[in-house]
């Protein structure tokens, strides 16, 4: 049974389509990036996805539940960090544990007092005198001790410097994930997660220009680096001129031909967004 199942996904604001046929699978044990700019459709594609917005169009099934009409019951396995937080500013963090003990059974107090115990965050202190990546860090550790099947992260370490962005991935993987969980993450830091992913989806204008597993990226997609003055061999997505000469995406072709003009490496994600939307013209 997938975690989440979308088949041609629509949803207009006035004259915008900010989903426009978007189609989304995620399997069980899974890290899926959804990958896109501002005003791609990633916070439409989330907030359906959490029933916190009613679709126009298309077919969404999350853990077997319609997120709009059963959210309440989805929420139950369903863990959601945003970018902001979200957390009451005004209570203690003991209390903020002791209140989600009473209104979640599925809460396990004792584990995030344990995963708060290897971080900054004291236990008497209000959340509003929390830095931001405190915030993150008691966020994470309340959603590890509810250890929902599906975690949905939104932009999850914006303004995070690099120590607390590489601490709440570590937990993520560490404390979190299994192969019964899955993760969807959208980020506009692409090179901080890329190797964490299992899958990857190219998210713009509202639909997905790309479904790829991450183990079929090297055999997939390649890029050539070439002289300058190198001619180059047709069909790229994509060719742009840098330092190092001429960089050029390719899909499905034959690399042995490729290294005839240059050297043959993997591109990263950000070099393959790019190199994809620019090739479909979306």
């Amino acid at each position: 049974m997938s975690v989440i199942a979308a088949q041609g996904l629509r949803k207009k604001f006035g004259n915008v389509h900010a989903l426009d046929g978007f189609d989304l699978q995620v399997e069980p044990g899974r890290i899926v990036g959804l990958i896109g700019p501002n005003g791609s459709g990633k916070t439409t594609a989330l907030k359906s996805i959490l029933g916190m917005a009613a679709l126009d169009a298309g077919n969404l099934d999350v853990l077997s539940f319609q997120p709009k009409a059963q959210r309440a019951a989805l929420m139950q396995h369903v863990a959601y960090i945003a970018d902001t937080g979200i957390l009451p500013r005004w209570m203690r963090v003991k209390d903020l544990l002791e209140y989600v003990d009473a209104v979640n059974p599925s809460f396990d107090i004792a584990l995030a007092r344990e995963a708060l115990a290897r971080t900054d965050v004291q236990l008497e202190k209000k959340v509003k005198v929390l830095s931001k990546g405190m915030h993150v860090q008691l966020h994470l550790a309340i959603v590890l001790a509810i250890g929902a099947q599906l975690l949905v992260l939104d932009e999850p370490t914006l303004g995070l410097d690099i120590l607390y962005r590489q601490q709440f991935y570590d937990g993520v993987l560490n404390d979190y994930f299994n192969e019964q969980r899955s993760i969807l993450i959208t980020t506009h830091e692409v090179r901080e997660v890329e190797h964490i992913l299992t899958d990857v989806v190219f998210i713009h204008r509202g639909k997905a220009c790309l479904s790829l597993a991450m183990e079929a990226l090297p055999e997939t997609f390649f890029k050539l680096t070439s002289p300058s003055n190198q001619s180059l061999p047709p069909g790229a997505l994509q060719s742009r001129a840098t330092l190092a000469g001429t960089e050029s995406i390719y899909n499905n072709v034959d690399a042995a031909q490729l290294q005839q003009y240059g050297e043959v490496s993997t591109p990263n994600l950000a070099e393959l967004f790019v190199a994809v939307v620019e090739s479909q013209h979306v």
